[in-house]
C-alpha cells in the first residue's frame, strides 16, 4: 500500500469533515450535512464513512479526504497530504515529486511569517518597544494576554525585517510575494510595517498568514494590513477564528466585532466565540466560514455612524447566507473592548444574551431616520427595510417579520404585506435533487456489496463476470472496471474504480453509493447471492426464450436439422434449470 492509500485508510473522513460541518447519521455508513462549499438550507452534502469520500449533489463538490482538505483550506495536494499526516501522527516520506514551485513558495512564505512574528515579539520586549508596551497598558492588555495573541512591534528603521529575511537566504521573488516588504521604484526593498503594534493573523487551522499593524502615532492609515498573497486572501479570513471555532460550536453562535482590540478584549472577558472582520466589509466567504460552526450570530460593531453603517451592510450579507442575526448595541458610546473593561465581563455577557433581533434594530434606525409620521416617510422607511426582508430565505419568516415590523413602526399590517408582495418576488430555495438513478434494485445491491465488502468481491465476482445480464445494467461500465481491476490483481476500492471512470459513470457510482432510503440497511452477502441467483434465473429464462424463437424460425425455414439441434439444447437447459 503506498503512502497516499495508507493515509486515507488511517484518517477518519467523518471526523475531519465533522470539525467544520455538522453531520448527522443518515444510514449505516452515511452522514448528511450542509455543504461547506456553497450556501444551502436543505442538506445535500453526503459523506460515506466506509468508502472515505464525500459528495454534494448541489454544487457538485466531491472527492476523498485529501481533496476535501485541498478545497476547504485552499491549499495544494502536497500541502493537504502534509497537513493530514502531521495532524494524525503519520510519518510522511520525503518525495521531491510531491513538491512543485507553488507549494515551495507557499512553504517559504509560511516560514517567513513565523520568523517575522518572532522578530516582532522580541522587538515589543526591547527598549524600542516601550511606546507600544505603554499603549497596550493604557488599553488594559496585560503582558500575558499580549503573549497569548502573539502581539509584537515593528521598529522604525524600515529595514530590520528585510535584513533578517535576506540573511536567512530568501530570494527577491519570495520577499516580494510575502507582503512583508515593499519594493521601491528604484528596485530595492523596505519593511512594509514600521513603528506599528503588530497583530498576527491566522487562517482557520491556525497557520500564520499575515499581519495587521496599528500606527502608534498620528499616521494614515491607522491600521495597515498585509496585502493579498498566495497564503492570505482577505475575503476568506476572520481574525481569531482559529481560537474561536470551538467556542462557536459550544455556544452555538458567533459574536462578530470590528477590530483586533475588540476581539482580544471580548475573548479575554470569557466570550470565546468572538471573531473580528478587521475593518473590511464582511464577505460571503467569511460568513460561510462561520456558518460551518453555527448559524446564529450576534453583530456587535462600534456605536459610531461608521459602525452602524457597517452593521447594516453586514446584515445583508449574513441574511443572504442563511444566518440567524441579532444585533448588540452597547450604551455609553463604548466599543466592545472598552465596555468589557469598564463595565465588566458579566455586564457584557448580560447585554449579549439580551441582543435583539436584527429587524428591530433596523426598524429603530428607520424610525430615527425617516420619522415614520407621514405616508411618504412610512414608504421611505419600508423601502429602507425591504432589502433585509427580501434576503430571508424562508417565506414564513418573511411574513412574520413583516407583521412585527408593522406593529413596531405603527404601520397597518396589510400595507406592509401588500408592499412587500408587490416589491419582492417569492424566493424559493432551489433544493438540488440528486441525479436520476436509472439502476435496478439488484444491480445497486450488487454494486454496493462489491464496493463495500471484500468477502463479497471474492465470492461473487467469479460468478458475475460471465453473466450476460451485466451487459444490460446501467452500471455495466462500472462493473467492467471492477472486473478489470480484479483480473489485474489490483486493489478494488472506491478511489481506484472512481479514477478509471468517465464523468457520467462517476456520477452514477456516487449516486448508487450515497442516495438511499434512510431506513435501508447495508446489503448482506446472502442478499447478494440471492441477487446473483435471480440474475442467473433471468438470464436462463432469456436463453430459453431465445432457443424457442430459434426453433420456430428454423421450422418456418424448413431447416429441420437446425431445429432439432436447437430443441436438444433447449432440453439440456430446461434440465439444468429444473
Amino acid at each position: 500500500m503506498d503512502f497516499i492509500e495508507q493515509l486515507k485508510s488511517s484518517v477518519d473522513i467523518v471526523q475531519v469533515i465533522g470539525e467544520r460541518v455538522r453531520l448527522r447519521k443518515s444510514g449505516p455508513s452515511r452522514y448528511l450535512g450542509l455543504c461547506p462549499f456553497h450556501n444551502e438550507k436543505t442538506p445535500s452534502f453526503t459523506v460515506h464513512a466506509g468508502l472515505g469520500f464525500y459528495k454534494c449533489f448541489g454544487c457538485g463538490a466531491g472527492g476523498d479526504v485529501i481533496k476535501y482538505v485541498e478545497q476547504i483550506e485552499g491549499i495544494s495536494f502536497y500541502e493537504a497530504l502534509k497537513l493530514l499526516a502531521e495532524r494524525h501522527g503519520i510519518p510522511m516520506p520525503r518525495r521531491a515529486g510531491y513538491s512543485d514551485p507553488e507549494t515551495r513558495l507557499r512553504a517559504a512564505l509560511f516560514q517567513m511569517h513565523e520568523l517575522a512574528e518572532e522578530a516582532f515579539r522580541n522587538h515589543l520586549q526591547s527598549p524600542a518597544g516601550a511606546e507600544a508596551r505603554a499603549y497596550l497598558e493604557r488599553r488594559g492588555i496585560s503582558p500575558e494576554l499580549a503573549a497569548q495573541f502573539g502581539l509584537g512591534y515593528a521598529d522604525r528603521s524600515g529595514r530590520f525585517l528585510l535584513r533578517l529575511l535576506e540573511q536567512r537566504g530568501f530570494k527577491p521573488d519570495q520577499l516580494e510575494a510575502s507582503g512583508l516588504v515593499g519594493r521601491r521604484e528604484s528596485g530595492g526593498f523596505y519593511d512594509r510595517f514600521r513603528h506599528r503594534l503588530m497583530f498576527p493573523i491566522h487562517n482557520e487551522t491556525g497557520k500564520l498568514i499575515g499581519f495587521g499593524g496599528r500606527a502608534l502615532e498620528d499616521e494614515n492609515p491607522k491600521y495597515l494590513n498585509s496585502p493579498e498573497t498566495p497564503i492570505y486572501k482577505k475575503s476568506y479570513v476572520l481574525y481569531n477564528l482559529h481560537r474561536a471555532k470551538e467556542g462557536i460550536r459550544k455556544a452555538d453562535r458567533s459574536v462578530l466585532v470590528e477590530g483586533y482590540m475588540d476581539a482580544i478584549g471580548v475573548y479575554a472577558s470569557g466570550v470565546r466565540e468572538v471573531v473580528a472582520s478587521c475593518g473590511t466589509a464582511l464577505t460571503a466567504q467569511q460568513v460561510q466560514l462561520l456558518r460551518r460552526h453555527a448559524r446564529r450570530i450576534v453583530v456587535n460593531f462600534d456605536p459610531d455612524p461608521a459602525g452602524a453603517k457597517a452593521a447594516e451592510r453586514s446584515i445583508e450579507t449574513l441574511l443572504e447566507q442563511g444566518m440567524e442575526v441579532r444585533i448588540l448595541e452597547l450604551d455609553g458610546g463604548l466599543d466592545p473592548d472598552e465596555y468589557c473593561k469598564q463595565r465588566g465581563a458579566e455586564a457584557y455577557m448580560e447585554k449579549l444574551e439580551a441582543a435583539q433581533g436584527y429587524f428591530y434594530w433596523l426598524a429603530d434606525r428607520a424610525r430615527a431616520r425617516f420619522g415614520m409620521r407621514t405616508a411618504e416617510e412610512k414608504v421611505a422607511g419600508l423601502q429602507f427595510l425591504l432589502p433585509a426582508v427580501q434576503r430571508m430565505n424562508d417565506k414564513l419568516e418573511r411574513v412574520t417579520v413583516a407583521n412585527e415590523i408593522a406593529g413596531y413602526l405603527g404601520v397597518e399590517q396589510g400595507l406592509v404585506l401588500d408592499y412587500f408582495r408587490r416589491a419582492a418576488s417569492e424566493r424559493r430555495e432551489s433544493v438540488p435533487a440528486p441525479p436520476r438513478d436509472p439502476t435496478r434494485p439488484d444491480e445497486k445491491r450488487l454494486l454496493r456489496l462489491l464496493m463495500e465488502n471484500a468477502e463479497a468481491r471474492e465470492r461473487l465476482l467469479p460468478q458475475l463476470k460471465p453473466l450476460g445480464a451485466v451487459e444490460r445494467f446501467a452500471t455495466r461500465r462500472i462493473f467492467q472496471t471492477i472486473f478489470a481491476l480484479a483480473d489485474a490483481g489490483e486493489r478494488v476500492n472506491f478511489s481506484a474504480v472512481h479514477a478509471r471512470l468517465e464523468e457520467n459513470d462517476r456520477e452514477l457510482l456516487e449516486t448508487v453509493l450515497l442516495v438511499r432510503d434512510r431506513l435501508e440497511d447495508a446489503a448482506s452477502l446472502e442478499q447478494g447471492e440471492e441477487c446473483l441467483r435471480s440474475l442467473l434465473r433471468t438470464e436462463r429464462q432469456a436463453q430459453l426464450g431465445e432457443l424457442k424463437s430459434r426453433i420456430r424460425e428454423c421450422e418456418r425455414a424448413g431447416d429441420i436439422t437446425a431445429a432439432l439441434r436447437a430443441a436438444q439444447e433447449l432440453r439440456r437447459l430446461e434440465k439444468t434449470i429444473s
